[in-house]
């Protein structure tokens, strides 16, 4: 009861200056609604990301040519031609915790279709790259193993490649020419949009790796192997058995640096994860100062009020009020100011994250978390910047309250 009427007399002594009880409560505000704004941003872009990595296959994994230090010195994964289809085989064959594999060979082509064409990615791959990647087709079918073992000349289209060359029209079965060669097309990939790092994974063409090989790129080497693990929790051993298994492939001794990479869909998530995590707390902590400013507004109020009230309190004294009383008189009015704010600032927070998302079209994802947090600091401000007011005015002497004018 003691508690319910000090609040009913806070919520008087700032009814008192309702325009200045406002304008103090408005640093408040703005601060929590921009630290939810801010960390929904950047918890949208870290969603985002891992659901764009997610889209890249299932328990993937990919074996670059190459690695990043080779005699002391850092060359980039992809710079060399170590692998070769036989691995992809080998892989697949004796790894237990692979289930999938497919070579993987890439090209850049101009491609024609009737008086249209479109400069696109050609990529070969095995039967298993709809597995791999998860990825379905939305007409048509995909190429057989007998179209991988005679190199046939059948190609399926990613969806940017159907709108630029046979836009509105169903190209299954449509004959395109890729390097003056026809090529048949016998199916379509679902669309997938842009991936993780901003390419559009449906502009490409997949033809069985073998065709890319002899008629497009005319090489004898691939690229690199795609793979997919048994499961999430097998992808560390996935990883581990592919490294021994080529290490002793390619002869390669004890201490000397691989002539590949192995890199897991894990690892791409967890460098995203870090990059975007720090762009979080980032923008939380850019936001948190609108916060300390507010708290500032706070208390520099609070001192003005307990200047303005001092007579007030040297009555309340010489009535019997103790100094604790008193403390948590202004104590409670400086958390009133900061937890109205706070509530008008998770509304605004909330309503301006969704205006972004819709004027921007940024995925943006307002965590309950993100809330409460936004809210208790919001308290805590209220507390740790009106405590010093409040403190000076438990601490008046009552006669000189009583006769200050």
């Amino acid at each position: 009861m003691r508690y319910l009427q000090i609040l009913k007399v806070a919520y008087k002594a700032l009814g008192r200056n309702k325009m200045r009880s406002s304008l103090t409560m408005l640093g408040i505000i703005i601060g929590v609604g921009a630290v939810i704004a801010m960390m929904g941003i950047g918890q949208g872009a870290k969603k985002m990301i891992n659901d764009q990595i997610a889209s890249l296959g299932d328990n993937l994994l990919t074996i670059f040519p190459g690695s990043f230090t080779s005699g002391g010195m850092r060359a980039g994964a992809g710079t060399r031609t170590s692998l070769t289809d036989e691995d992809a085989k080998a892989i697949k064959e004796n790894c237990s915790a692979v289930i999938r594999v497919s070579p993987e060979v890439r090209s850049g082509a101009q491609v024609v279709a009737g008086n249209l064409n479109w400069g696109t990615s050609v990529e070969g791959y095995s039967t298993d790259f709809p597995s791999i990647r998860s990825w379905p087709l939305s007409s048509g079918a995909f190429f057989t193993e007998q179209d991988v073992k005679g190199a046939t000349k059948v190609c399926v289209l990613g969806k940017t490649v159907v709108d630029n060359l046979f836009s509105g029209q169903d190209p299954v079965g449509e004959i395109i020419r890729i390097k003056k060669l026809p090529f048949r097309v016998i199916g379509v990939l679902s669309p997938k949009g842009q991936n993780a790092f901003g390419h559009d994974q449906d502009d490409m063409i997949i033809v069985p790796y073998t065709t890319a090989q002899k008629k497009i790129a005319g090489i004898t080497h691939i690229n690199s192997i795609i793979a997919s693990a048994i499961d999430r929790t097998e992808i560390d051993l996935a990883e581990e058995q592919i490294t021994q298994l080529l290490r002793q492939r390619h002869k390669i001794s004890t201490g000397e640096d691989d002539d590949f990479t192995v890199r897991s869909q894990l690892d791409i998530a967890t460098m995203a994860g870090s990059t975007s995590t720090i762009m979080t707390i980032l923008l939380g902590v850019i936001a948190s100062i609108s916060l300390i400013v507010g708290g500032i507004g706070i208390m520099n109020i609070m001192l003005v009020s307990v200047t303005e009230r001092t007579r007030e309190i040297g009555i309340r004294m010489a009535v019997g009020a103790k100094a604790k009383d008193i403390l948590t008189q202004f104590l409670i009015e400086s958390m009133v100011l900061s937890l109205i704010g706070g509530l008008i600032g998770i509304i605004l927070g909330v309503l301006s994250s969704q205006l972004i998302s819709v004027i921007l079209h940024w995925s943006i994802y307002t965590s309950a978390p993100a809330v409460v947090l936004s809210f208790l600091f919001a308290g805590f401000v209220g507390v740790f910047f009106g405590f010093y007011p409040a403190r000076k005015a438990s601490l008046l002497d009552p006669i000189e309250a009583l006769r200050y004018e």
